[in-house]
């Protein structure tokens, strides 16, 4: 089967445990105002790969990958759910661990059988609250509870995730309530605070497109920290 690339990262070292080969796959049916990665919006472009030929090039990674393993990302993998699916059947089938980095904004009937093959779930929350989840990125927070919901049935690793905006989200309530909401689930091991980060810019540019948060102040190290301590959790 055939799969759109976007991009691919040999050593990623954010994207789940150890270092780690990131596919970030084409397509996306959302438009956050703060993506990092506008160019995989559209469903036909990226590159068009096999599966077989792709695993076939992580594989020349693997000795570097000691202690980390393979994350799909995007774009929405799960918007590719058929060709993802036969990329985790086949690293598994070679030993690697395993990460799904979504937003849990779609259900493909793959589902199932994609989890059975995730080590570890990255879940993208992206507010806490259903108001702001259906203005600012046209779908309830309902979407990724579902999802959530499932991984603790399934007693499914996650790690829960938001990228915090200085004026947007960085607020004391915002950020106590997506703890409230993420700390019930035994599944959830860590919340983590992303930083806001504009060096996205020059792709919003490139492509003509307006980036909407391009008038926001990123989010400092040192506030990043301060509120991935009172905030965030980290349990194993």
């Amino acid at each position: 089967m055939k799969g759109r690339i976007s991009s691919l990262q040999s050593l990623g070292a954010v994207d789940g445990p150890g270092l780690r080969f990131v596919v970030f796959l084409q397509g996306c049916p959302l438009r956050c105002p703060y993506c990092h990665n506008p160019e995989s919006w559209e469903e036909g472009g990226g590159q068009e790969m096999g599966a077989e030929e792709l695993i076939e090039k992580i594989l020349r990674f693997k000795p570097y990958l000691t202690g980390g393993g393979v994350t799909l990302s995007g774009g929405e993998p799960l918007l590719q759910a058929g060709f993802a699916l036969e990329l985790l059947k086949g690293l598994k089938d070679e030993g690697f661990h395993t990460a799904l980095d979504t937003s849990g904004c779609l259900e493909p009937p793959e589902l199932p059988a994609l989890l059975e093959r995730t080590d570890l779930v990255l879940l993208d929350i992206k507010r806490a609250d259903d108001g702001s989840y259906r203005r600012e990125f046209g779908l309830p927070l309902d979407a990724p509870l579902r999802l959530l919901r499932r991984l603790e049935a399934l007693s499914k690793p996650c790690w829960v995730r938001q990228v915090v905006v200085p004026g947007v989200n960085d607020g004391e309530a915002e950020l106590l309530a997506l703890r409230e909401l993420a700390e019930p689930f035994s599944c959830v091991k860590r919340l983590e605070l992303l930083a806001f980060r504009k060096l996205c810019a020059p792709k919003y540019e490139a492509l003509a497109l307006p980036f909407p948060y391009a008038g926001k102040d990123e989010l400092s190290a040192g506030r990043q920290s301060a509120l991935q301590a009172r905030f965030g959790f980290v349990r194993e």
